[in-house]
Formats: C-alpha cells, sequence, structure tokens
C-alpha cells in the first residue's frame, strides 16, 4: 500500500469498498491491463466494436448531441467513438481575449494556490509541485506560489484537451509512473497520485502568462496524444523523456480554443499557472462541472511574463 501522507489527517477512514479497490489496483498490472484495454478499443472488428460501444452508452449515457457524428455505431472504433469530434459551433468561447476557457469537459477536483510548493489532491492530502513536473526547476520556479486547477475527466465526457488561452509551446516532457485510478475514491486513498502517474507535460509562455497542461494517465488509459507528437504514450522505455517542441507536424503556438491533445479514455488535466497572473471564477469549486470552452478564470489587468 502506499506510504502514509504526512498530511492526512489522523484517524481518518475508508470504507471497505474503497480500500479494496485501492488495494487491487496496487496488485493489478496496470501496465498491461492497460495495454490489452487499448488494443481493444482499436480493434475495427464491426460485431466487437459496436457491441463495446453499445455496452458503454447503455451505462454511461454519454450526451452525444454536440458531436460531429451522433450515431454511436457510425465509428469505425470504440476509440474513434471515445474522442469524438466535436461541432465547430457546440462550445462558443469567451468573447474578451483575458478570459480562460475551460480546456476540457469534466468535474472539478481541486483548484486554488500551490502553496510551500504543494498542490491539494484531495481533502488531507497534498503532492509536491516537484514531484509533479519531474524536477524541472525552471518550470517549477515559474509556477511557485501559483494557482493550479484540477479536472477529472469521466468516463461520458469529451476527451479532447483544449488551450485555455494562447501559447507557444516552449517545453514539452512525458514521465513514466504507475497507472491507478484517478477517480475521487483513489485520489484520497493514494498518496500523491498525481505525482505517481504517468503524464505528459506541456509547458507554454504568452506576452501575459506562462502555463502548463499537465495530462495525467490512469487505468486504462495508457494512452495520451498531443497534436505536435502524436501518440506519447505508451511508450517503451519508460523513462523521463524530453519531447520535441518544433516538430514539423504542427505549430508550436495554439490560440485560446485549439485542440491540443486527447485521452483515449477518461483520465485528469492539472492546470498550472504563476502567481498574481490570473484569478478564478469565483463561483468555481472541487465538485463543479465544466464544459470545454466555458470561463473559469481570467488574466490579471496587470499581468506580465518576466
Amino acid at each position: 500500500m502506499a506510504a502514509a501522507d504526512p498530511h492526512m489527517p489522523a484517524g481518518r477512514r475508508f470504507g471497505l469498498g474503497a480500500r479494496l479497490f485501492i488495494l487491487l489496483q496496487h496488485l493489478l498490472p496496470q501496465h498491461g491491463l492497460s495495454r490489452l484495454v487499448h488494443a481493444a478499443a482499436r480493434s475495427r472488428s464491426r460485431w466487437f466494436k459496436n457491441l463495446l460501444i453499445s455496452r458503454f452508452v447503455r451505462h454511461f449515457r454519454p450526451d452525444l448531441s454536440d458531436a460531429v457524428l451522433t450515431d454511436p455505431q457510425g465509428y469505425e472504433s470504440f476509440n474513434a467513438f471515445f474522442t469524438r469530434a466535436l461541432r465547430p459551433d457546440a462550445r462558443p468561447l469567451p468573447v474578451w481575449p483575458a478570459i480562460l476557457a475551460c480546456p476540457v469537459d469534466g468535474t472539478i477536483s481541486e483548484l486554488g494556490r500551490i502553496q510551500a510548493g504543494r498542490l491539494v489532491q484531495a481533502k488531507g492530502r497534498s503532492y509536491t509541485l516537484d514531484a509533479l513536473l519531474a524536477g524541472r526547476q525552471e518550470w517549477i520556479q515559474r509556477f511557485a506560489d501559483g494557482h493550479f486547477a484540477t479536472i477529472y475527466l469521466a468516463p461520458y465526457n469529451y476527451h479532447r484537451i483544449h488551450m485555455p488561452m494562447d501559447g507557444q509551446l516552449r517545453e514539452a516532457w512525458y514521465v513514466p509512473g504507475r497507472l491507478f485510478s484517478v477517480n475521487q475514491a483513489t485520489a484520497a486513498g493514494v498518496a500523491n497520485l498525481f505525482a505517481r502517474n504517468e503524464r505528459v507535460i506541456c509547458a507554454f509562455e504568452n506576452p501575459r502568462s506562462d502555463h502548463a497542461l499537465v495530462m495525467v494517465g490512469a487505468l486504462n488509459v495508457g494512452s495520451i496524444e498531443t497534436i505536435w507528437h502524436g501518440e506519447v504514450a505508451p511508450r517503451a522505455p519508460r523513462v523521463v523523456t524530453t519531447l520535441a517542441v518544433r516538430p514539423p507536424s504542427a505549430p508550436p503556438a495554439l490560440a485560446r480554443g485549439d485542440e491540443m491533445g486527447r485521452f483515449n479514455m477518461g483520465s485528469t488535466v492539472i492546470l498550472l499557472f504563476p502567481h498574481r497572473r490570473i484569478e478564478w471564477r469565483h463561483d468555481l469549486h472541487a465538485g463543479r462541472s465544466v464544459r470545454m470552452g466555458e470561463p473559469i478564470g481570467r488574466l490579471l489587468a496587470n499581468a506580465e511574463r518576466a
């Protein structure tokens, strides 16, 4: 089991079901299981992919009304269905350029300030910015005492990731790790969850503010893509890897709302901003559902990147 978190309140207890679920995840061959799911999700066998899609739709009831293709069985594979595109007019962006657009559909797990180099994971648990960014000191310093928002993507959510503001890709890197589930029970019960799981980090610059998008893998989510690098994970060997900033396949600069990546199953995105560059929308809170494109905060009027 995970080592005790010094920030966990003494005497905190979890239900038996949650504890068994967490124990099972420690015992499972997480990467092996995710590779099997990876292969099954890409099968183009008509009967098999239709079976997967129909069972998923029946269980999770995803909203397909804003998808380009609304017929679930019209997709060539389960993964194509899962990463379905939205209609161009489905998610209008905020009019004012200084407003931050939500990068994904999902539910806010936590948001707030990065204090003493730590981010809140769940009530009573926190983890370090250093561990999340795998020791990249330049970016750790840029985001020190800054702001973060953690957004959980449930299986029924839209799974493409978009830019919250204009930005130029300055650095990207892959960090190997485990593939624990990132749902509420696991976030509450596994220490340093987001700094332990496999992830891809993309760091951006803008004259008004830097920002980073951390795409965290999870159980059955061994596949993370960006528009620059294609499928980054799974990969071998699983070692920290710096990714190309200016590959020929895509421009380094993107506008607010542009697609920048996707999960090939549900997972979590962590947004990072520097100190005194932004403020979150006053009514955002843990547990609130959000949709890609909606306002989640704003750049401060005097924000200017150092």
